[in-house]
């Protein structure tokens, strides 16, 4: 095992400049959730020249609607294929499946970015740019982890699939979902979201709601006869950022400490009321999304923020009369949790600590990720990832050392877990 890591390592360490290469490659190709056509067909090439079986896998949502774990983005699927890369292996082995997600979201406000978010700049030992941690590199890294196998001649005994997937920042549904619900699946999975390579058991529920509320529109020089949505929705927003703080300091989860420093939240997303500077507002609609911890459901969290909603408007006299409305939309996941002690985990574990020189921690995420629709499927998940910091944010960048420490990792629990011809 000493002689393999030390060769591993030697190789990966040589193909610093052809990573560091092919990522910026890929993170110059925008693919905001909806449009990864390009990238993908980059994704395409790459598993081409491995020697990958090549598959595109179209989704038709149909197939996976009535599934629990769907989650309906509204947005069309034409144009947006899985790509899968598959190296046959034998029934001896134990198959896995490295998976990726090419969507990013928007870099908005491009304007505020240091370095332009598609130019894909090298600094140092960063590359900036949206995507380039999440999970852009994640995907280069497992083409990598596979390269550096077949290129010492250590060909994994069981099957490796290597999946560049759509649609994860909208729930997963046409991604990893969909690919799983096909077939693509195996006997373990990792996810290779970024968070400085430790490994993720664990992801909080997700729920976004929508609260409307009616006022009265009247002309500014008369708005005392109106009644203003915008400060009616505020009554509201007090309410939840009291429920969010006090559930800040109540719930408590280890794991989501570890990988988010908080174990919940509450946050409001987007507000939009109004339509003329010069019209008190007589509508207003707010979004937002409330996390919860295992041991949660969410049954209960829906109604926890129905009450707090609802006793709000108890409070005032026009939303006595006026009740705001609540809507559940988008996301609506239940907590997934993985088991550390499962064989999958472990063994990923201590190639990272064979790797790492230390043994990397167990977290959680209060946020989503596609791990979690492995307990549909019966197959163990787990996610690790490079160092990256600023994602969804500004100037966005990724550690190169940690994408090659990564795809060392990859490397050897592959090989380690399919076994090796």
């Amino acid at each position: 095992m000493t002689e393999i890591r030390h060769r591993l390592s030697e190789h990966v360490d040589a193909l610093r400049d052809e990573v560091v290469e092919d990522l910026c490659g890929l993170v110059k190709i925008p693919s905001v959730i909806g449009t990864e056509k390009l990238a993908q067909e980059f994704m395409v090439e790459k598993y081409r020249k491995l020697g990958l079986e090549v598959l595109l896998v179209q989704p038709d949502i149909r197939k996976v609607k009535e599934h629990p774990g769907f989650i309906d983005t509204g947005m069309s699927y034409e144009s947006r294929p899985n790509v899968i890369g598959i190296l046959p292996g034998s029934p001896e082995g134990r198959s896995i499946i490295l998976n990726g997600h090419v969507d990013v979201v928007s870099p908005e406000p491009v304007r505020a970015w240091t370095y332009p978010p598609w130019e894909a700049t090298v600094v140092g030992e960063k590359i900036f740019g949206r995507g380039a941690g999440d999970t852009k590199a994640g995907l280069i890294a497992a083409c990598f982890a596979l390269k550096t196998l077949l290129d010492l001649g250590l060909r994994p005994l069981g099957e490796v699939m290597l999946q560049s997937v759509i649609d994860e920042e909208g729930g997963g549904a046409g991604g990893t979902l969909y690919c799983l619900h096909e077939g693509f699946t195996a006997d373990g999975m990792i996810c290779t979201e970024p968070h400085d390579l430790q490994i993720t058991m664990s992801h909080a529920g997700l729920n976004y709601f929508r609260v409307n509320v009616l006022g009265r529109s009247y002309h500014a020089g008369m708005a005392h006869l109106g009644v203003n949505a915008i400060e009616k929705m505020y009554l509201i927003i007090q309410a939840l950022s009291a429920l969010d703080a006090k559930r800040g300091r109540e719930i408590r989860f280890p794991l989501f400490e570890k990988g988010s420093g908080r174990s919940c939240h509450i946050t409001i997303g987007t507000l939009k009321a109004g339509d003329w500077p010069s019209t008190a507002a007589g509508s207003a609609v707010m979004e937002g999304r409330v996390s919860y911890v295992p041991g949660e459901n969410t049954a209960d969290i829906k109604q926890m923020i129905e009450s707090a909603v609802f006793s709000a408007a108890r409070k005032d006299a026009w939303l006595r009369e006026h009740p705001p409305t609540v809507e559940w939309f988008g996301w609506q996941t239940e907590p997934w949790y993985q088991d550390p002690e499962d064989p999958f985990v472990s063994s990923l574990r201590l190639a990272a600590e064979n790797i790492l020189g230390y043994r990397p921690e167990l977290i959680g995420r209060a946020s989503g990720i596609d791990s979690r629709f492995s307990s549909y499927f019966n197959m163990p998940a787990a996610c690790t990832g490079p160092k990256a910091m600023n994602i969804h944010g500004i100037d966005e960048w990724v550690d190169i050392p940690s994408i090659l420490t990564l795809i060392k990792i990859l490397a050897l629990k592959t090989i380690n877990w399919c076994g090796c011809q």
